[in-house]
C-alpha cells in the first residue's frame, strides 16, 4: 500500500511524536492531521505576533513566550509538545530568534 499523501511534514514534528527509538507514537494519519492543524495555527499567527511587536510588545521573545503560555493551557487543544513546536515554526516564519529552550521543573520529593 503506498501513501499517496504529497503533505511534508518535516523532522522536527515527527520529533514530537516519535519515541526514543524514533518510532511514531500515533498512526501516521493522525501524525499527518495533528501537522496540519499545528502548521496552520502557526502560520495563523504570524499576523497576532506581527501587531503586537508594533504596537504592545517590542521584544520578540516576550511575544513568543506569551504565545507559548496561551498554547501550554489545556483549552488550546494542542500539547505541550505541540505548543512548543509551533512557537519554534511561528519564530521560523517570522524570522524572529527561536526561543530558548526549557528545562523541565524539577521533579518534588
Amino acid at each position: 500500500m503506498s501513501d499517496d499523501n504529497q503533505i511534508f511534514i518535516p523532522p522536527s514534528f515527527f520529533a514530537v511524536y516519535s519515541d526514543a527509538r524514533q518510532r511514531l507514537s500515533e498512526p501516521i494519519d493522525v501524525v499527518r492531521a495533528r501537522y496540519e492543524i499545528c502548521e496552520d495555527l502557526a502560520s495563523h499567527l504570524v499576523g497576532h505576533a506581527q501587531i503586537q511587536h508594533h504596537t504592545e510588545v517590542p521584544v520578540e521573545s516576550e511575544i513568543l513566550r506569551r504565545i507559548h503560555a496561551g498554547l501550554a493551557t489545556p483549552e488550546s487543544g494542542v500539547s505541550g509538545a505541540e505548543a512548543t513546536w509551533i512557537v519554534q515554526r511561528l519564530a521560523e516564519l517570522l524570522g524572529w530568534e527561536g526561543p530558548e529552550p526549557t528545562e523541565p521543573a524539577p521533579e518534588a520529593d
